[in-house]
């Protein structure tokens, strides 16, 4: 067989295997997302994590870069060397595919945390509206307690580093509770594609070829907290986005400091009311009623911020990001994130807050 047709063979090869794997999560959460990724992943994190700058944002940009300089070179002769150049494409996707997956995507076929964790998958609307009313008593009482006025806003005092050190205090009081959850070798940075990343929508990813955590330094800094442990949870190789919103919100909230924890809750609670938003907007009505003014400043100070980068751009990433989603174990694709809902919900149902 010719060497050029070698890689994209392996990429049919990668496919199919693919197809097999979802029927065996088990052997996927014991020999991959326990074991040979945990070693990928600290290896990545002890190399990479010192060093201040993004590696895998530089390694993207220097590949963008590659990308557009090879198809400048071959414009002319496409069409007549359009098989050769098929199989190009589709060596380079071959490799980066299996990189893709071999150094984290596996971690879509592993075990849900609703099974790990025992916890139900459904809940009714009076769960949803008990739990509700807690998470806006408990929201209510940490913002009176950081502003002492229920009608100001929390403005967050942390720098994005100093935020990212602070984390690992929630990480450590969770992995107390559930060792699994246990995070090492820092490495969170600011993502140079911040303002991209914002015209996007997106509030930061997981880089799986370097398992560094980017984070959107331009969003709101309230945020902060539960989104970068969201990407932190990613690291840990929990690929499903509603399973990373329900463990960056438990490291939030388990952190000793108020902030993290306000940060934690008040994410939480704009969840459960966006769902009554959907369910019943009576009921939503109510229910926003008592919720503080000052929190609700901060709800508005993060649509304002979201709001002005709103473009076509965003609607066709979100449009393609879904598809990916659902293309990855996540049937649900973008309104996944929202089903973290169902995992709160029914945690604490015999928890206090």
């Amino acid at each position: 067989m010719k060497r050029k047709y070698v890689l994209p063979l392996l990429l049919v090869i990668q496919i199919l295997i693919l197809k097999i794997i979802p029927f065996f999560p088990e052997s996927v959460e014991r020999f991959y997302s326990n074991g040979l990724y945990l070693f990928i992943s600290n290896f990545l994190r002890i190399v990479l994590g010192w060093i201040p700058v993004s590696i895998g944002d530089v390694f993207y940009f220097i590949l963008i870069l590659l990308a557009v300089k090879w198809f400048w070179n071959n414009r002319k002769n496409w069409k007549q060397n359009w098989k050769n150049q098929l199989l190009s494409v589709l060596s380079f996707i071959s490799v980066f595919h299996f990189f893709f997956y071999f150094l984290w995507a596996i971690n879509y076929y592993r075990v849900p945390l609703f099974e790990k964790m025992n916890i139900e998958r459904d809940y009714s609307d009076a769960d949803l509206l008990d739990f509700t009313k807690k998470i806006i008593a408990k929201t209510n009482e940490i913002q009176i307690k950081i502003t002492q006025n229920d009608s100001l806003k929390v403005v967050f005092p942390y720098s994005q580093e100093e935020t990212f050190t602070k984390n690992l205090n929630g990480y450590k009081n969770l992995a107390t509770h559930y060792p699994f959850f246990t995070y090492s070798n820092l490495s969170v940075k600011k993502s140079l594609f911040s303002l991209p990343l914002t015209y996007m929508g997106f509030s930061g990813y997981l880089n799986p070829f370097s398992n560094e955590a980017q984070l959107n330094y331009l969003m709101p800094m309230y945020n902060l907290p539960t989104t970068s442990c969201h990407e932190m949870a990613h690291q840990m190789g929990y690929a499903s986005e509603s399973e990373c919103n329900f463990i960056g919100f438990l490291a939030s909230v388990h952190n000793d400091d108020l902030y993290f924890k306000y940060s934690g809750y008040s994410f939480a609670l704009r969840y459960c009311l966006n769902n009554w938003y959907i369910r019943n907007e009576k009921t939503y009505q109510e229910l926003l009623k008592t919720v503080n003014a000052g929190i609700i400043k901060n709800y508005k100070e993060s649509q304002d911020f979201w709001m002005q980068y709103q473009t076509p751009i965003e609607k066709g990433f979100h449009a393609f990001y879904d598809q990916y989603l659902k293309l990855n174990q996540q049937k649900e694709g973008m309104d996944s994130y929202s089903k973290f809902v169902n995992l709160t919900v029914n945690y604490y149902k015999n928890k206090p807050l």
